[in-house]
């Protein structure tokens, strides 16, 4: 999901309307307010950020951006109409990715939105999944919520980590015990079942990522 934070709502719409339209799934914001709040529910994969914006500016959204752990990595480009050298060295020495000026051609500004992911891609870290506030470290084999750690149990962990690791697949109740469990296990297709309901129970408010596929089974829809 990519978020644009943008106060003058015809840019802001056709910018969302164009990059939803190119397989790349947006949402737009006002103001910082919205922003944050849809950043507490949903880590983007990128940010594209108006510098002028009404209450707080987009030098100071990327500033808090890149003061949290949790969204310190996350490409922004800075989206402006000012054009003049100093606010674009000043938003790159801040840690933006990026600096595209108004007024932009869609074309340009889809192709560095497309290059930002790409490279962001590349240096993820594949032993880490991140959603929200719900955090897996593979090495450190273990799982937190909005920083706090989840005690959870060997097959609960190993049932996250594979629907994580296969975000938005979903998965018969078959197909999880023949991953999680094994071929020869007699506990029946229930057990799947009763450790969804707990895994979602200890995850308290990122528990409903793991969603329930009516007449399928479960996927890790990560909202």
């Amino acid at each position: 999901m990519i978020y644009y934070v943008e106060d003058d709502s015809n840019i802001r719409e056709l910018v969302v309307y164009t990059l939803t339209q190119m397989g790349l799934p947006a949402r737009g914001f006002v103001d910082s307010e919205s922003f944050y709040t849809a950043v507490s529910l949903e880590v983007p994969e990128l940010v594209l950020l108006d510098i002028m914006l009404p209450n707080e500016d987009g030098l100071s959204i990327l500033r808090r951006l890149r003061a949290d752990h949790r969204t310190a990595e996350i490409p922004v480009i800075m989206v402006t109409a000012k054009g003049t050298e100093y606010d674009k060295v000043q938003g790159l020495d801040m840690g933006a990715d990026d600096y595209i000026a108004k007024p932009f051609g869609m074309s340009e500004l889809v192709a560095r939105v497309r290059a930002r992911l790409r490279r962001s891609t590349t240096r993820r870290d594949p032993n880490l999944y991140i959603a929200g506030k719900l955090r897996l470290d593979k090495l450190a084999h273990s799982v937190t919520v909005d920083g706090a750690e989840v005690q959870l149990t060997l097959k609960e962990y190993e049932l996250l980590r594979f629907l994580m690791e296969n975000q938005g697949v979903a998965f018969s109740r078959e197909q999880l015990l023949d991953h999680i469990w094994d071929y020869g296990y007699a506990g029946g297709t229930r057990t799947v079942d009763v450790h969804i309901q707990t895994l979602r129970a200890k995850l308290g408010e990122c528990g409903g990522m793991i969603e329930t596929v009516r007449g399928i089974g479960y996927r890790f829809g990560g909202r």
